[in-house]
């Protein structure tokens, strides 16, 4: 009975979302105030609808109900309380359930948050993301739904999930990337609506801009959170293979970066107006692109989850008819804007502008590299692999050039920036970048071309936020007050420059100075890794809750005092009888030591992976500096005020404009 509400709840669901992508629509552009009421009901109806549905997914998972096949393929009796909970999005079915609640939420909270907005604009908004819930909720519905049963012959256990995704990991990872990427919808949905009302002015990018930091921020730290997963759960110790589901959740990050920033001009300065909406449209896009490629069945990985030919045909046209229908209403609406706002070569508009070049080549590279080797095997012309040298080679550049340009950027000002002025204020925060990165590298053994120029980019941020920070903090009556007096956005700024620095850091060190060693061990053997000794001390036994594992005791000595003991597995999972490695990692701020155990070679012989990573946590610290700085920088108190000041002056009248005015 249950399943069947879950049904139900997702029909009325899609009822209510067809209701909310046309009713307030038509009421915007026919002025009609009584349709554009309906937009909020219909927004927090949708979501209750779909919100029900999840629950009751969840409850089948939990009472073990495996007459719903979506719960008897990925869920046994054997499984933990948690991973069960954590299953209802472990497969293709309940992660697009959880994509489309996502969705339903945001909708609900730009209805709930957006009051003080012009009603023709909320009302355009809310049904923009009203039309992509109803294609979300018609795949759902068609070709990937949860509730199916497998009656009258209901299986007397699960499938089970799994045994890689039974981690803590997945559950918070895809919870956090699925807010990241339905976020930008939002985004996207306000760029339309401006497209549709010609409403192409600052006041639209202001609204906007919240929305988009905040979905940047979670996007930021789901990206981190897949990179830690792999790290510690694959047992290879690589925090970032360039595989394409791992792309797939880079490329909106990239361009969604590039489009924060582009809003901070366009609110400031009224300038890259029509290049903002299409970096608005381009983001939601590579976000839906991400979706179709785990989903689809085009690719074969550890992260993919689906593989049926025909649910990557719908999700295929429902991500070309976005691109379509946005692009071609790009394109008859963008030529019609103005912009009087000027500034010079050297100015903040101009350096924020060449960051965003740099952010979309970097975008356009990870794309073609990920998509290529595909299109070709598509069309039967060959395999090609593009893979970690490839990007390493192509990508590395581009990220250093985004943060030397970050750095002297800070220092610029609007509008324009004398360059002797600017050269004198870069000059002795670039030398102590030159000599703290030079530190860096005597450090860590040795000159290395591109770890130089690398930690140099990474140092020369920090530098010049700690300079500028400096600057701002200058005030008659003392540092503190000049501290105090600086805006939570700009503090936000600064933690999410910061995390930028110290991710980029950790990539450099990590990458060109970490140790890796397959060996043969026994017990009683020991290896040096850098400054550390391994001891390989005995193996052992132990059942969990739902397989057995054998595992490695090994001691780590620093000039001959024990310091860690590690543990690392080899699991076997009982019902699918998948061998998964579970790694033995000692963790620090500085440094980690990670040793994996693989197959036996003898009676007493095994092969190990030993690996000391440098700095390699501060990969994840960065992620969570910049997820930090973007919720600060949401926080600030100026967006509420200025739409009370936009509220107050709706109410007051204005000369008209000309056409061309009302765009501009």
């Amino acid at each position: 009975m249950y399943p069947e509400l879950g049904q139900f709840a997702l029909i009325l669901a899609l009822l209510l979302a067809v209701l909310l992508a046309v009713v307030p629509l038509m009421g915007s552009l026919t002025g009609r105030d009584t349709l554009q009421a309906f937009a909020r009901p219909l927004a927090s109806g949708v979501f209750v609808f779909i919100a029900l549905a999840f629950g009751v997914l969840a409850h089948a998972f939990l009472v073990d109900d495996f007459s719903v096949a979506y719960v008897a393929n990925n869920s046994n009796s054997l499984l933990p309380w948690y991973f069960k909970a954590s299953a209802v999005w472990g497969g293709h079915e309940g992660s697009l359930l959880l994509w489309v609640l996502m969705l339903s939420g945001w909708t609900l909270a730009v209805a709930v948050f957006s009051r003080r907005l012009p009603s023709e604009m909320i009302s355009q908004v809310l049904s923009v993301l009203g039309m992509v819930t109803v294609g979300f909720l018609l795949f759902i519905l068609l070709t990937s739904n949860p509730f199916d049963r497998l009656l009258p012959n209901v299986p007397a256990d699960g499938a089970d999930l799994n045994p890689l995704l039974q981690d803590f990991g997945l559950i918070i990872h895809p919870p956090m990337l699925y807010m990241g990427y339905v976020g930008f919808s939002v985004a996207f949905a306000f760029a339309i609506a401006a497209l549709i009302n010609g409403r192409l002015d600052a006041a639209w990018a202001r609204w906007s801009r919240p929305w988009t930091t905040v979905a940047w921020a979670f996007l930021s730290l789901g990206v981190a959170l897949g990179s830690w997963w792999a790290y510690y759960e694959l047992g290879w110790g690589g925090w970032w293979f360039w595989d394409p589901v791992e792309n797939a959740s880079l490329l909106p990050w990239l361009s969604g970066t590039a489009l924060m920033h582009s809003l901070a001009v366009t609110e400031k300065r009224g300038v890259f107006k029509s290049w903002t909406v299409l970096l608005a449209i381009v983001t939601f896009s590579l976000s839906l692109l991400g979706t179709f490629m785990v989903r689809s069945g085009v690719l074969t990985s550890v992260h993919a989850f689906a593989s049926d030919p025909t649910r990557g045909a719908f999700l295929l046209g429902l991500l070309g008819i976005t691109i379509v229908c946005s692009l071609a209403l790009y394109a008859f609406r963008a030529p019609v804007v103005h912009v009087r706002a000027s500034y010079t070569g050297l100015s903040r508009e101009v350096f924020l502008l060449l960051n965003n070049v740099l952010l979309v080549a970097a975008t356009v590279l990870v794309l073609v590299g990920t998509l290529y080797p595909l299109v070709l095997d598509y069309l039967e012309m060959g395999r090609l692999s593009i893979g970690e040298p490839f990007f390493n080679l192509t990508f590395s550049p581009l990220a250093i050039a985004v943060g030397l340009l970050l750095g002297a950027g800070i220092f610029s000002r609007w509008k324009n920036t004398d360059g002797g002025w600017l050269g004198r204020k870069l000059l002795w925060p670039m030398a102590l970048s030159v000599v703290l990165a030079a530190a860096i590298m005597v450090a860590y053994g040795g000159f290395r071309p591109w770890a130089f120029f690398g930690a140099l980019a990474a140092v020369w941020v920090c530098v010049a936020t700690g300079w500028d920070l400096w600057d701002k903090s200058s005030s008659r009556k003392g540092r503190i007050h000049g501290l105090k007096r600086q805006s939570r956005s700009y503090y936000g700024m600064v933690l999410a420059h910061l995390g930028v620095a110290i991710t980029m850091l950790g990539a450099t060190v990590a990458s060109n100075y970490g140790i890796e060693r397959d060996l043969r061990m026994e017990p009683g053997d020991r290896a040096r890794i850098g400054e550390y000794q391994v001891e390989f001390v005995d193996v052992g036994q132990r059942q969990g809750a739902n397989f057995t594992a054998e595992f490695g005791r090994f001691d780590v000595y620093l000039d001959g005092e024990r310091v860690s003991t590690l543990f690392p597995e080899k699991r076997r999972y009982t019902v699918q009888r998948n061998v998964m490695t579970e790694a033995g990692i000692d963790a620090g701020l500085l440094r980690d030591l990670f040793v994996a155990i693989g197959e036996r070679l003898s009676d007493q012989a095994w092969a190990i992976r030993v690996q000391y990573k440098p700095l390699v946590r501060w990969l994840w610290l960065g992620a969570i500096f910049m997820a930090a700085g973007g919720f600060l920088a949401i926080s600030d108190r100026r967006y509420r005020i200025r739409e009370r000041s936009e509220q107050r002056a709706r109410t007051t009248p204005t000369p008209p404009a000309s056409a061309a005015e009302s765009v501009s």
